[in-house]
């Protein structure tokens, strides 16, 4: 099943493909080669998730993007102090291939612009044996998560016509910016420009600074992380040129263009962008890149100073039925389909403020469910806020889950239940708590594997009933004797919590609640469902103590009673009937403690 995610970049590539402004560069010759209908989109995610559109496979160079990346190597090679002395963080103002130095100090004003970009090419040192040049490619290759290498054509295109960028190396030495002869600074340069990319590439590079410099495709460090916060500042503040302002005001990601068409932009602690498409605007900018930009931040509110952004996931825990049932006890055959099949059923625990890069995990692992799961019940008991492109997704994948046979229900919905019926949702998916989801969900599976009459025919007889399975003809004769019938309606409180336990109680028809009063007694915490052919009431009567919670029937309900005297007579006719029912209630009890401590490792996570 494809995601709304992807679905959404696809719809975004077919708004921009037929855009025809803009130019290719070609004041690099070898640029001027590029297709201008090459256009591709991708986003990675923090834990390497790629969402990719279009040409993202296509190398092209990486050209100014590289000026970041490889700031964050000078820094790690000279210290911010050093590196500050010699190279600005001010927006210039002008084009990126200015000649223009601070006055007075001829520090280029930031390593964003040509003049700072050569500075910083003279600030990575040659270090073990490897030139600058491949410690830098290593560097970016780090952070793309592959071997990146120079396209020697391009590199030699812009050597041959780089005597603007040689002007500068000059002026820099001149003010003693670079130390040395700039001819190998200015090649490296050159060098570091040409190295061949994908969009895919500028994607997982701008997710390793989302991910504080950690590849998260690689898992490897990239970035150390003392510098990245450094890196981002620089690209928020002057990596779109002299657009930088317009730039940070309508999209709000720090970012870094390049003339070969690239687009690299990040959203700290969450995911990288990466656009390619090689017509350029009067900035230097990717022109549809800029558009493609400026619509996810808008449509996926990406915006940095979105004030609902959060890193924290907002998947909070899964489980299955398999694993977590409702509080209903069903009759053992029904009990073992759903533990058989209960993997058909999963819940999703949802948490925190719902948005784009939080909740795009959760579409994620939906689509992964379609493959297998027939029902989802997404809780958003411990959700704070929900945002209009989160609500939008999950309409998304709601319909898209729907059409794969796949039904998706919402319980706790609290204040959101406008928001969800709103967004396509009908009040018969939405559920109270996680309990009455989960027992419908149940039901279907049930009358799925079972056929629709899996519910034991009432009234259910003696020798149906689970207490009395070890008890003979004999026995059970005996009990019919002995055992009181009594009938409740709907609503009636058959034990009331804190009452004298001289009564044990055998379901033959409908269903009971177990349950404790909340405070003020407005409503009911459910402990436990029982239907026909069920007991309620052993272990008080055992004990001979006070009734620990309230029985309440469901809908009407006859009950056959046994009474401790009753017991006590039983006992003499049937000598070791007391062991029997004891063994079967010592079994019951085994197996809800299995149950429970199934329960309690799947809510741990």
């Amino acid at each position: 099943m494809k995601s709304p995610i992807l679905a959404f970049l696809q719809d975004l590539h077919a708004r921009y493909a037929p855009l025809t402004e803009g130019k290719v560069a070609d004041y690099i010759p070898e640029l001027s080669k590029a297709n201008p209908n090459w256009f591709g989109i991708c986003i990675a995610t923090r834990d390497g998730q790629l969402y990719e559109v279009g040409d993202t496979r296509q190398r092209f160079t990486i050209q100014s993007i590289s000026k970041a990346l490889s700031y964050g190597l000078a820094l790690e090679d000279r210290g911010e102090d050093h590196v500050l002395s010699r190279i600005g963080v001010e927006p210039s103002g002008e084009a990126f291939n200015a000649i223009s130095l601070k006055p007075g100090s001829g520090t280029p004003f930031n390593p964003m612009i040509n003049a700072g970009a050569i500075a910083t090419c003279g600030q990575v040192l040659p270090k073990d044996g490897e030139s600058r040049i491949q410690r830098i490619a290593a560097y970016l290759s780090r952070c793309a998560g592959e071997t990146l290498e120079v396209d020697e054509e391009v590199y030699r295109s812009e050597s041959e016509t780089g005597h603007r960028n040689r002007a500068i190396g000059w002026m820099l030495r001149n003010f003693g910016i670079v130390d040395e002869d700039p001819h190998d600074i200015l090649e490296t340069y050159f060098q570091q420009c040409s190295l061949k990319v994908t969009c895919a590439d500028l994607a997982v590079m701008a997710a390793t600074l989302a991910n504080q410099g950690i590849n998260p495709t690689t898992g490897e460090r990239a970035i150390a992380q003392e510098y990245v916060d450094n890196v981002l500042g620089v690209m928020a503040t002057c990596g779109m040129y002299d657009w930088s302002g317009e730039w940070i005001y309508r999209v709000g990601l720090p970012a870094k263009s390049g003339v070969g068409g690239g687009i690299m932009a990040v959203l700290p602690g969450q995911l990288g962008i990466g656009v390619f498409s090689p017509p350029l605007d009067a900035q230097g900018n990717s022109v549809r890149g800029i558009k493609v930009c400026m619509d996810l931040a808008r449509e996926l509110a990406l915006h940095l100073f979105n004030p609902s952004a959060s890193p924290q996931p907002a998947l909070r825990l899964g489980y299955n039925a398999s694993q977590v049932v409702s509080r209903r006890r069903l009759p053992p055959a029904a009990s073992q389909a759903v533990r058989r099949y209960g993997e058909r059923i999963r819940v999703l625990e949802l948490q925190g403020p719902l948005i784009f890069s939080t909740f795009e995990p959760v579409v994620r692992t939906l689509v992964r469910q379609a493959a297998y799961c027939q029902q989802v019940v997404l809780n958003f008991k411990h959700v704070v806020s929900a945002d209009p492109v989160s609500l939008r997704l999950l309409s998304q994948i709601r319909t898209q889950l729907a059409a794969s046979g796949v039904t998706l229900f919402c319980c706790h919905v609290g204040r959101f239940n406008r928001a969800l019926l709103s967004n396509g949702f009908d009040e018969k998916a939405i559920f109270a708590d996680t309990d009455s989801a989960l027992e419908a969900c149940e039901n279907s599976l049930l009358g799925e594997v079972l056929g629709q009459d899996w519910r034991l025919p009432e009234p259910v007889p003696l020798p149906g009933c689970l207490l009395f399975r070890e008890c003979n003809q004999d026995d059970l004769k005996a009990l019919d004797q002995h055992m009181d019938e009594r009938t409740y309606a709907t609503g009636s409180i058959i034990i009331e919590r804190g009452s004298q336990a001289d009564q044990l109680f055998v379901l033959t028809a409908g269903s009971v609640e177990i349950c404790l009063p909340t405070e003020g007694n407005r409503k009911r915490q459910r402990l436990d469902v029982l239907s026909a052919s069920m007991s309620f009431g052993e272990m008080a009567f055992i004990e001979e103590a006070p009734r620990s919670a309230d029985v309440v029937a469901l809908e009407p309900v006859t009950c056959r009673i046994l009474s401790r005297g009753a017991l006590a007579v039983l006992e003499t006719q049937c000598p070791g009937l007391t062991t029997k029912l004891l063994t079967q209630l010592v079994r019951q009890l085994s197996s809800r403690l299995r149950i429970a401590n199934n329960e309690v490792s799947a809510l741990r996570g």
